[in-house]
């Protein structure tokens, strides 16, 4: 559930108006951690009961997936995801509940319409404003039967230049690769060769930072696979995006839609049998972007 939160990040509002203000974004990975977690603290603060904050997902900074405006290929986005954990799973949903309001109460606006409450693992997507950092809270489940589930809530910040190199250099640690993370490769280009299969659009040549690498944090070591299409026609789009979602649900994916303010939403699935997280999301280009995160199973042991 949290690595797919941190996978996206569109930056349009409904009235498509975001992309001017990508362009003109002026800050540093400093000032994007400090700004996302500051909106954390504004949902989490006053919580009853209080929840311990456990950082989850990938390296935080990592290379601009939004479907925003024509700009530069290297920019970054800084992404930042909490899990909501100490307090009984019974109590999620009013945790994300808290959240919402908090940021209602702080003048941010709704991504979409405000969650069902009726159901039993809300979700709500919201946006600050003048900013436009783009956050969620949402109820995983835990127990559905018992109705128990882990609330979590991300930040993304909006695109902006790395200084000091481009996305390519900051994307990759200087890992030494390992026959546990050949599996773990060949479990995300296995999952990358049938989301390639559903689309039914040519492979278009690798961008800066595409490609295959190995990340590790604190939380685990993941293997991450990114991709793009050649260009399509607004036509082809969308029934590229349409057959990509039937294929994630005919295969059991856990799919989320991602509204980018204009044109198809963008997909973001989580695999439950290896916990494996593909974004499919339209580009301002035209090329669909595909980047697939499969994390070394922690049961995985090195072979002699």
């Amino acid at each position: 559930m949290t690595a797919a939160l941190t996978a996206c990040g569109t930056q349009q509002d409904g009235n498509g108006n975001s992309a001017s203000k990508s362009k003109q974004v002026t800050m540093n990975e400093k000032q994007a951690a400090e700004r996302a977690e500051e909106i954390v603290h504004e949902a989490v603060d006053g919580m009853s009961p209080e929840p311990t904050l456990k950082r989850t997902g990938l390296r935080p900074l990592g290379a601009c997936v939004a479907r925003d405006d024509g700009g530069a290929e290297d920019r970054v986005q800084y992404r930042l995801t909490y899990q909501l954990t100490g307090v009984p799973g019974s109590k999620a949903k009013a945790l994300v509940r808290h959240a919402r309001d908090a940021w209602v109460k702080l003048g941010y606006k709704f991504q979409s319409s405000d969650a069902d409450w009726s159901e039993a693992f809300p979700s709500v997507s919201m946006r600050t404003e003048p900013d436009d950092f783009w956050m969620t809270a949402l109820t995983g489940v835990v127990d559905r039967a018992k109705g128990e589930g882990l609330a979590a809530i991300s930040v993304t910040s909006p695109c902006f230049a790395r200084a000091g190199g481009s996305t390519a250099e900051s994307a990759a640690l200087p890992l030494r690769r390992t026959q546990v993370d050949e599996r773990a490769e060949h479990r995300a280009l296995d999952h990358s060769s049938r989301i390639y299969e559903a689309l039914r659009a040519r492979h278009a040549a690798p961008r800066t930072g595409e490609g295959i690498g190995i990340h590790e944090d604190s939380e685990g070591r993941y293997v991450h696979h990114a991709w793009s299409t050649q260009p399509l026609t607004e036509e082809e789009t969308v029934q590229a995006m349409a057959r990509a979602r039937t294929y994630f649900e005919g295969a059991g994916w856990t799919v989320r839609h991602v509204s980018t303010g204009a044109g198809e939403p963008a997909i973001v699935a989580r695999n439950a049998e290896d916990q494996s997280v593909a974004q499919v999301a339209p580009s301002h280009t035209g090329a669909v972007r595909v980047a697939v995160t499969s994390p070394v199973a922690p049961g995985e042991t090195e072979m002699s």
